[in-house]
């Protein structure tokens, strides 16, 4: 590890927990020695200048005394320090230091001390410029092609360029769209003015145009420009679509010069006229960077990490890289004690240090291993264990394994079984007079301390009342959170099932994730009815048990001293329609009807669950529940249709706003053109056109709004449908919990509906390769080609057809399970057309289903 380690010269820790930033360092010859040596000028926030003078020392002696030459406690906190030519009539350097409201310039100087006090240096103000705004950064060079003498650009937190001709003021300019400040630079060559703006661009303007152009002390001066068409015009722009973290100009010949931006994932070099000379995209995220030398026409640049690693680059050729003690947040390159290229880093925390690059020889030499016999017994007893736990392994059915339960940490949800008293519903769109809402109970508890943060969620339209929380945990102390659920959207919802995720870090300080499901009452979603006698929508479920009394298996929507809800409930599902629960007296049938197909999947859903409750209850174990109907898959096409009839409206309603929009800027121009031109001309109905196009871009905005809501809904009610379908199969086939994941995540592959990745091309994708693989026949079906580009298809009509055949293959007896062992995959078709298909798990997983 010796070789990829920065070399240590000199190194200490400035200052007891003060905060440093990118331009609280400078180095260079501040005292004007004789000898040429640079000194390292460190500024922090808390306004403490101190100057070093370094000397190296060996390793593990302490800093000498006399490396600190100076240590200064300024009134105001420290942004910037930069040596130069700042005061006039003397070519000497001083010190420039920039405060928030103040620039200061000093003069350092030293003197001889006397037996062994040592040299004494001094720092002497020269002058200073309190500033009416507050400043960010600056850059200081010879604006407009002075010699011998250097000025001070001065950035403002509200984008004020303020530039000062060493003692004297000289004039400040507002950046056009200026809204956060952004890093700086000055181009001696071309006498311009380089900053990246919040846009993204790094910007250009010349001096002379600073220059020329018309004063603007405040903001209303600004606007005023602005609307007389007199704003400042930039020089070049390129957008570099990353925020700056530096800028940096280096000067490869008299000719040509070089622009460096060191952006938040890439590194840009551009040339003077904005045109890029080359991107190189970083593995790291950079913290710091320097160009620092130039040879021909490549230049050499240093670029520090938050991986505490220092890049060394040819232009994009990485040369060598180094290993830091620290995070830089400053790099600087110098001449101490006649070294040349010393390497001065500083991080956020106040180390700072002095290093080269290079290697030292290790002395370190690998003992010699003792040499033993080979016992191949052991190794073919150790290897014939592996092998076992492999083929053991491989016949693990479980597509993702389980995780074994954590004993350190403990999560439990309570859902109380009755609805609140007085209901916790915020902004709720359901009509009704009182929208019910139940609490929610979550304990936490860890053996360790540690900090959880706990995230509840619900699938839409419920809604919970708080669903984010940050617990500190006490050794075996449990905290409680209290929440409410309600129906939010004026929507039945597709599941009633919940999630509550608690993130931690154990004590050896791995993170892991606790979850914990809970399923919230069906009273929170619906009320009792009476029973309807009509519906268009109707299912029948068969049990092998005698019926049950209704009011046994709902009590919380039965009246006790109604005997006629013994064989009848009636549900009103707050979103929906009207839902009728029958029970035979005769046979051991069950009826569920409506007016709507999607509302039968929640009563459905609850009533195969409560069955099996209250028959396991009873210590039965054969019970079961069988579907003998024909699937309704016309009614099911049908929600099908009028979601993707509402994707297409959006397709079109974003066709119709862009073009509208086009029109819209188009005439924006036409009549900034007009507003422009020094003589008045009419403006032939284009203030006409221009309100027109306007109020067609909003009516298509609230009507792509309107859509996309009804989408949400419709897109709600095709998963439910679509769950209801897949439960109607596995009662109707018998299917086993695996064959109906399958079907699941065959159907129901995303939470969410975008347009971007539609639920109608995933679906088609899914069915198509269950059909070319699991359920294929012939060689025909291997045929079926699978697009590689999912887009939204023209129609329907293809993903009915193959739904449709998936379910004929699963009514002549189709059956799909898992099995890891891929060679054992084979088509079987006996006697009967009974045939048996195994489904490569490995393949599902490639899939994403």
């Amino acid at each position: 590890m010796s070789l990829f380690k920065a070399r240590d010269w000199w190194s200490t820790v400035v200052g007891n927990k003060e905060e440093f930033d990118q331009g609280c360092l400078c180095v260079a010859n501040v005292d004007n020695s004789s000898s040429g040596q640079d000194k390292i000028i460190v500024g922090s926030y808390t306004g403490f200048l101190r100057i070093y003078n370094p000397h190296p020392i060996k390793p593990g002696d302490a800093v000498q005394a006399e490396d600190l030459l100076l240590e200064v406690q300024l009134s105001e906190p420290i942004l910037q320090v930069e040596v130069g030519k700042f005061v006039s009539g003397i070519e000497l350097l001083h010190l420039a230091v920039l405060h928030p409201k103040k620039l200061c310039v000093y003069a350092v100087s030293g003197s001889l001390g006397n037996i062994d006090h040592g040299n004494q240096y001094q720092l002497k103000r020269m002058y200073e410029h309190n500033l009416q705004r507050t400043a960010c950064n600056m850059t200081y060079g010879p604006f407009g092609g002075i010699k011998g003498r250097d000025l001070i650009c001065i950035q403002s937190v509200d984008g004020v360029l303020m530039l000062f001709e060493q003692e004297s003021y000289s004039f400040g300019r507002f950046l056009p769209g200026f809204l956060l400040p952004g890093p700086l630079t000055y181009s001696s060559r071309t006498d311009s003015f380089i900053t990246v703006s919040s846009c993204r661009q790094v910007e250009s303007y010349k001096y002379q145009v600073l220059a020329f152009a018309k004063d603007a002390e405040t903001q209303e001066n600004e606007q005023q420009k602005r609307g007389s068409g007199k704003r400042l015009v930039v020089d070049w722009v390129l957008n570099i679509g990353e925020q700056a973290l530096d800028i940096c100009v280096v000067s490869v010949s008299q000719l040509v010069s070089s622009v460096f931006v060191l952006g938040e994932r890439n590194f840009f070099c551009l040339k003077d006229n904005g045109q890029i000379r080359f991107i190189k995209k970083l593995d790291h995220s950079p913290s710091c960077f320097l160009p620092y030398s130039v040879s021909g026409a490549v230049v050499n640049t240093l670029i520090g990490n938050h991986s505490s690693i220092l890049h060394v680059y040819q232009d994009v050729t990485l040369k060598w890289a180094a290993q830091l003690p620290h995070i830089p947040v400053a790099v600087r390159v110098g001449k101490l004690l006649d070294l040349k290229g010393v390497i001065v880093t500083l991080s956020d925390s106040g180390d700072l240090q002095c290093s080269y690059l290079g290697t030292d020889p290790s002395l370190f030499q690998a003992p010699k291993v003792e040499a033993r016999d080979i016992n191949y017994e052991e190794y073919d007893a150790e290897m014939n264990k592996l092998q076992k736990i492999i083929k053991e392994a491989r016949k693990i059915k479980d597509i993702v394994p389980k995780m074994e339960k954590n004993e350190d940490f403990a999560l439990l949800v309570t859902v109380s079984p009755d609805l609140d008293s007085v209901s916790q519903a915020i902004e709720s769109e359901v009509k009704a007079e009182v929208v019910p809402s139940v609490t929610v109970k979550i304990t936490v508890e860890g053996k360790q301390p540690t900090l959880a943060k706990l995230s509840v969620c619900v699938q839409p339209p419920l809604a919970l009342t708080h669903d984010k929380f940050t617990l500190k945990l006490e050794s075996s102390v449990s905290k409680t959170v209290v929440l409410s659920a309600f129906l939010k959207g004026n929507i039945s919802p597709a599941d009633l099932e919940g999630t509550a995720l608690a993130s931690y870090n154990t004590a050896t300080g791995a993170p892991r994730v606790s979850q914990c499901k809970f399923r919230l009452p069906l009273r929170l979603v619906c009320s009792p009815a009476h029973p309807s006698k009509t519906a268009s929508q109707k299912l029948t479920i068969d049990t092998n048990k005698p019926p049950v009394s209704l009011v046994t298996l709902f009590p919380d929507f039965a009246d006790q001293a109604d005997e006629d809800q013994l064989n009848a409930l009636g549900f009103q599902l707050l979103g929906g329609s009207r839902v009728t629960l029958l029970a035979s007296k005769t046979s051991q049938r069950y009826r569920i009807q409506s007016e709507q197909l999607e509302d039968l999947w929640l009563i459905v859903k609850e009533l195969t669950v409560r069955l099996e409750e209250h028959f396991r209850k009873q210590n039965c174990k054969d019970f079961a529940c069988t579907f003998s109907g024909p699937i309704p898959l016309q009614e099911y096409f049908e929600i099908i249709d009028h979601h993707f009839e509402l994707r297409l409206n959006a397709v079109k309603y974003e066709q119709l706003l862009s073009e509208r929009a086009v029109q819209f800027r188009a005439i924006e121009r036409r009549l900034l053109t007009r507003f422009k031109d020094k003589t008045q001309a009419p403006l032939q109905h284009l203030d006409t056109l221009l309100e027109g196009t306007y109020r067609q871009v909003i009516a298509l905005a609230d009507a792509a709004g309107k859509n996309e809501a009804n989408m949400f809904q419709a897109f709600t009610k095709l998963k439910s449908a679509t769950q209801l379908v897949i439960l109607l199969i596995s009662l109707w086939q018998k299917l086993s919990a695996d064959q109906v994941s399958i079907l699941q995540a065959t159907f129901l592959p995303l939470t969410q509906d975008t347009q971007e990745l539609g639920w109608e091309e995933i679906v088609d994708a899914s069915v198509s390769h269950l059909l070319k693989t699991c359920l294929s026949k012939s060689s025909k079906d291997h045929a079926l080609t699978l697009t590689n580009q999912l887009c939204i298809p023209k129609d329907t009509n293809k993903l009915k057809k193959h739904i449709t055949l998936l379910y004929d293959r699963l009514a002549k007896g189709g059956r799909m399970s898992l099995n890891t062992d891929f060679d054992s995959q084979q088509t079987m078709i006996p006697a009967g057309k009974q045939f048996d298909i195994h489904l490569c798990a490995s393949q599902f997983r490639n899939k994403g289903m």
